[in-house]
């Protein structure tokens, strides 16, 4: 049947979408969710179906952006539209929703499908559910993470060894990256660091680097960048690594599950050649990982899938039960690892946790004493250098001063109204309260913390200092801490309780998304 195009000024995400009326569906034989093929001079494309029986008139397709610009379509374009049978792959989706086990092949076609646009997002659903469901052998793991490498980008580089730090995520003004790179680069390693933007935190790692510098860099870019630096710390969003994964967490992200925790993350190491690894897992309450026993299992996971990957991994679980640093938000934690780069502040924790996970990655290569290593580049000085000359090689401003970083200038501070220490710290609430202030999409919103668990407090003395680039919402977030009480708890060394509870509380388990 040959339709008129009319193309839509809507996106699918990726996906291949097409719009049919009713009438003409009905002719075709195809219902929505159906697919059809596409050709016009030469160029094919299979997309999903939606039917109207208004939108699109009869005669007409209406064709979403990605399908208009594939095709180089015009409006009123004649083009050929024939019924499609449904990819292999739903054959394979099938086969894993009854619990069997996938082999390599299959998993290809899904993911070939998945980064595509040849599935819809309730087939794409339904393999998430199933491997939520039934799990995945260390050798599906494997078969798709190297599916998701082989579908998508790939960084080569002529430098080696390459070397790569990733952290599960979890604990809030974790700004860890910031300063790892910078000391694995300036002893004259590489270390090319793709890394995400926030999906539920209150700042991912681009959000924080982009504060200092741009971080949307294509492919090429990121190449050049590492070749003369031998470092770089750039969003992955922009590089179409592993493009399967990034469609894989729209979904998972409503549903609150993240069964491809392990394969997406080896993927994307994968796919910028890294060949030695660490893995940060935070560990304790707020985190993803509870105990340290459920740590060492997953550490285990990660080391054997990265053995048949060809990665040699190793893992270092961290504390997680408080933020690293004293800040929360991209901005305020920018500003916080340059200060520490440029020993104008200590900051104990940071500091030990970066010089643990650069060590490890030193220790990897054979060098001895990792950890003393990276302290030294850091007192040193080269690691800001290096830092300052990935910024340069990066588009940003070298001479960058923490000074200099802009932060919200709608302020507010919680004071202490009793003598104690600070037991507890609630990581979760402290990312809704930066949420809340703007973080991050206003890089200037956050919270500054004045005190850390075990810290004595004095009457009068100040907590927590809130950021916000709108007095709307700092005001909303002053509100939502006066009426829910704070995320710090204060009280005496023997103080046992916690919170008495009168009457059915209401719950809900906050769920952590980070890759």
């Amino acid at each position: 049947m040959k339709l008129k195009a009319k193309p839509l000024s809507l996106e699918a995400g990726g996906k291949w979408i097409v719009v049919l009326n009713e009438v003409d569906a009905e002719e075709l034989g195809v219902k929505s969710l159906s697919r059809v093929n596409l050709s016009l001079d030469g160029k094919k494309v299979t997309a999903i179906v939606n039917t109207t029986s208004y939108f699109i008139n009869s005669g007409w397709i209406g064709t979403y952006r990605e399908v208009t610009s594939y095709l180089g379509l015009r409006e009123g374009v004649e083009i050929d539209v024939t019924p499609s049978p449904p990819p292999r792959s739903i054959q394979h989706i099938r086969e894993k929703l009854r619990g069997r086990s996938l082999d390599k092949d299959a998993i290809y076609d899904i993911i070939y499908d998945v980064a595509h646009g040849n599935l819809s997002e309730i087939e794409i659903t339904a393999f998430i559910a199933s491997l939520h469901m039934y799990g995945l052998s260390l050798e599906e793991a494997a078969a798709l993470s190297e599916a998701m490498v082989a579908t998508g980008e790939k960084l080569e580089l002529k430098r080696k060894p390459i070397l790569d730090k990733h952290s599960i995520g979890g604990v809030p003004g974790d700004k860890t990256t910031l300063i790892v790179v910078p000391i694995v680069a300036s002893l004259g390693y590489t270390i090319p660091k793709t890394s995400s933007r926030a999906i539920t935190s209150a700042a991912g790692t681009a959000d924080r680097a982009e504060a200092i510098m741009p971080v949307s860099l294509s492919i090429s870019e990121m190449r050049e960048v590492v070749e003369k630096t031998g470092g770089c710390i750039v969003w992955g969003g922009a590089l179409h690594l592993a493009p399967a994964d990034d469609i894989f967490v729209n979904i998972e992200r409503p549903l609150q599950i993240d069964p491809l925790l392990l394969p997406s993350i080896m993927a994307k190491k994968k796919a910028v050649g890294a060949e030695y690894l660490v893995v940060d897992i935070p560990t304790g309450r707020g985190t993803k990982v509870k105990t340290i026993g459920e740590a060492n299992l997953l550490a285990k996971d990660f080391i054997r899938l990265g053995s048949l990957l060809g990665i040699k991994a190793k893992c270092c679980i961290t504390y997680g039960e408080q933020p690293i640093g004293f800040t929360v938000g991209p901005a305020l934690e920018a500003k916080e690892a340059l200060e520490l780069l440029s020993m104008s502040k200590y900051i104990p924790d940071l500091l030990d946790k970066a010089c643990n996970i650069a060590g490890m990655l030193l220790e990897s290569v054979g060098r001895e004493d990792g950890y003393n290593m990276a302290l030294a580049a850091v007192k040193r000085g080269i690691a800001l250098s290096k830092l300052r000359e990935i910024i340069e090689a990066q588009g940003g401003d070298p001479n960058i001063k923490p000074e200099d970083i802009a932060i919200g200038e709608c302020k507010y501070t919680f004071r202490s109204t009793r003598k104690g220490v600070v037991l507890w710290i609630d990581n979760n609430r402290l990312v809704e309260v930066a949420r809340s202030l703007g973080a991050p999409k206003d890089k200037g919103a956050g919270v500054e913390l004045h005190k850390k668990v075990g810290d004595a407090v004095e009457p009068g003395d100040m907590l927590f200092t809130l950021y916000a680039e709108k007095e709307y919402k700092l005001d909303y977030a002053i509100k939502e801490i006066e009426e829910e009480g704070a995320f710090i708890g204060v009280g005496g060394y023997m103080d046992m309780l916690i919170q008495k509870v009168e009457e059915i509380p209401v719950y809900s388990r906050t769920f952590i998304l980070e890759r």
